[in-house]
């Protein structure tokens, strides 16, 4: 036996321990899981599950009650709303910097179809527009140096357009109106609420905490400790005091509140608190986590960058969005990485805030771990569990592609 072999073979011996355990505790659930999803496996069928295809897939997106319009309708409109808006920005973009006849032509095209844009004539002008834009993007360099800031205006007109124009029933109207209609719908859009609402307040604050830390502050190391302190304290044990502190009639925060001359707020009882208590209460928690990773990546800078700078007369302001926000860029992309997978995951702040309930009514607190939990550990239907944890895990796979695929173009690694 050749030497390289018996030192591969040697060292995989080592490692079996960890492989056995491993796919005893991680890999085999996984995969019986996943085939599991296929089964109709539930207290009744607990010896023999029955092959269900993928009816348990289906029966998470059944409603209640039909919908007003179809997600096809819906995503139809949808699209046609960032067409016109794509078509208006790039028709804009023209004439300002090419001044030629067919952007203006671009603009009244797509001007016409925000206005018919409930008629099947939008549909057409639609299909003009998208072709009159793609052709100027790919055939004038003017457009392709700028694309980036095309596609952020459109971006926000699109948003701005789903926002306040009602005349179109769109996938938000679709979403809106089918989470009141099907619980796992719901559940996703709690989650998406939810991560929305804390990973950039999550990472702006921290982001603040750091630079404060790292500036030339007394006892900076106690401070780094008492911020890190909750991220690892016991979840159970923080929500536990969070409960107290958002009580209606003797909790602290309504407390503080009154001195304001504000009103007090059901902080546990009203449905459209339940996501933003629940994403305080885990931006509390995180908050020094992050901060700690964005100190050790300021840290890392070099500091001639900052003293170069401030020879040729930067202002801290400058020195940020020139220096520290583009060399903090990989830190800030693993950030935003760890903290969407683990706010999808979100359980425990909702399952203890409200004493084991998805919310104070409503199924306003039902995030999709909490479907999960609820379906197969309560309801006792694990093959539907199955199905909806890896309709979790999907979500979270894409989501992380696009950012990775984003972040080749915008994170700025420097050996």
């Amino acid at each position: 036996m050749k030497r390289r072999t018996r030192e591969a073979l040697l060292a995989y011996l080592f490692l079996l321990p960890s492989f056995v355990i491993l796919g005893i505790f991680v890999f085999w659930p996984i995969g019986f899981s996943f085939v599991l999803s296929f089964f109709k496996w539930d207290f009744k069928n607990m010896k023999n599950p029955v092959f269900a295809g993928l009816e348990n897939y289906r029966e998470l997106f059944r409603f209640f009650t039909p919908l007003s319009h179809s997600f096809a309708h819906s995503l139809l409109s949808t699209c046609l709303i960032f067409i016109l808006c794509l078509g208006i920005v790039v028709a804009i973009y023209g004439l300002v910097g090419t001044k030629k006849p067919i952007t203006l032509a671009l603009l009244i095209l797509s001007l016409m179809g925000v206005l018919f844009i409930q008629g099947g004539f939008a549909v057409v002008l639609g299909i003009v527009v998208l072709a009159l834009a793609i052709y100027l993007i790919i055939k004038n360099k003017f457009f392709l140096k700028h694309l980036a800031g095309i596609l952020s205006f459109t971006f926000i007109g699109f948003i701005v357009a789903l926002m306040y124009d009602h005349r179109v029933y769109t996938v938000v109207d679709f979403l809106l109106e089918g989470k009141e209609r099907n619980v796992f719908i719901k559940a996703i859009y709690n989650t998406v609420y939810y991560v929305l609402l804390t990973v950039p307040i999550t990472l702006a604050l921290s982001l603040f905490v750091a630079i404060l830390l790292n500036s030339n502050v007394k006892f900076r190391t106690l401070f780094t400790t008492i911020y890190f302190i909750p991220f690892v304290t016991s979840s159970v044990a923080i929500s536990l005091v969070w409960r107290w502190i958002f009580d209606d009639h003797f909790g602290l925060l309504n407390y503080l509140l009154s001195f304001l001359n504000i009103q007090r707020i059901a902080w546990l009882k009203d449905e459209k608190w339940t996501i933003p208590t629940i994403a305080i209460v885990s931006i509390w928690r995180t908050i020094g986590y992050d901060a700690v990773i964005f100190l050790a990546g300021l840290q890392n800078i070099d500091k001639t960058y900052y003293e170069a700078a401030e020879v040729d007369g930067a202002k801290a302001w400058h020195r940020f969005f020139y220096i520290t926000w583009p060399l903090l860029s990989p830190t800030t992309f693993f950030l935003l990485i760890v903290s969407m997978i683990s706010s999808f995951k979100v359980f425990t702040e909702v399952y203890v805030l409200y004493s084991g309930l998805p919310g104070p009514y409503n199924n306003s607190g039902m995030t999709m771990v909490y479907y999960v939990f609820d379906r197969f550990y309560v309801q006792q239907r694990m093959g539907i569990a199955c199905a909806a944890a890896y309709i979790l895990v999907a979500i979270v796979l894409v989501l992380t592609a696009i950012q990775f695929m984003a972040g080749k173009k915008v994170v700025h690694y420097v050996s």
